[in-house]
């Protein structure tokens, strides 16, 4: 009878070792094991070469209590040295209904920025950067969260007080003693509708980017519905540079933003 359940036993351990190998396997080497990874990568870097890595760090709460309010930090700055320098990082949610929440391509800032994301249930976050040798480098982080952040209205949808604040910017540069750099933290209002709200058309901001006194563009910023309402973004600047700039964008209904930054 022991012999037996020894036996037994090596089956089950076999079995399940080969279950995880195929598991491996259908989420082409995920760390973090979706099974929507091997579409995710073929729709959004096709054929390009990519990795997985460390370098590509991504911070978010063990849980976020508010799901249309989960904040989100993604840094790439150890990739700053490696194929060129960092030329996109785009931020997508596998789990969601729009997977797509941002690109951001840092230009003459550091490939580092933080916000706020919508969340309709628990899900892999991930950010890709592509160096300017094309090569694509992957970090992600399991986000959680109660859910249903997607599909509900914002608080100024539902107040009707988004018409009367609609694209003021609010700006702050200040310097950052502890990533040796300048901080620059602004915050669009915008109701920021996903369009999955019964009656409530997808209204996003589109396009912001960054511009100096010279018109040298500094960052661009591509925004998808899953950002949150008004959103407040966070990127980091080198030391040296001008005092002020010039913010730009559009929404997906062609209303302009266009702001002194600071404000």
């Amino acid at each position: 009878m022991l012999r037996r359940t020894m036996v037994l036993s090596g089956l089950v351990a076999a079995g399940n070792a080969w279950t995880q190998e195929q598991n491996t396997d259908r989420t082409e080497g995920d760390p973090l094991g979706s099974m929507q990874w091997p579409g995710l990568r073929q729709q959004y870097l096709g054929q390009d070469p990519m990795r997985f890595t460390d370098a590509v760090i991504v911070h978010t709460p063990a849980f976020a209590d508010d799901a249309m309010n989960v904040p989100l930090q993604v840094d790439a700055r150890k990739l700053a040295a490696t194929g060129g320098g960092v030329q996109r990082i785009r931020v997508i949610v596998d789990r969601n209904p729009i997977r797509e929440v941002l690109e951001f391509e840092p230009e003459r800032a550091l490939p580092m920025l933080s916000f706020r994301i919508r969340l309709e249930q628990a899900s892999p976050v991930r950010a890709m950067v592509q160096t300017r040798d094309g090569r694509w480098h992957v970090g992600g982080v399991l986000a959680q969260a109660a859910g249903g952040g997607c599909t509900v209205p914002g608080a100024s949808r539902v107040d009707g007080s988004w018409k009367d604040t609609l694209n003021q910017v609010q700006a702050r540069i200040f310097p950052n003693v502890v990533e040796g750099s300048r901080r620059l933290r602004l915050r669009v209002m915008h109701p920021m509708d996903t369009g999955l709200v019964a009656g409530i058309p997808s209204f996003h901001i589109d396009q912001l980017e960054l511009r100096d006194a010279n018109d040298v563009v500094w960052w661009k910023l591509t925004l998808h519905e899953p950002v949150s309402e008004n959103p407040m973004i966070s990127f980091e600047l080198p030391l040296e540079g001008p005092p002020s700039f010039r913010l730009l964008g559009r929404d997906n209904n062609g209303n302009k933003i266009d702001a002194r930054v600071p404000a």
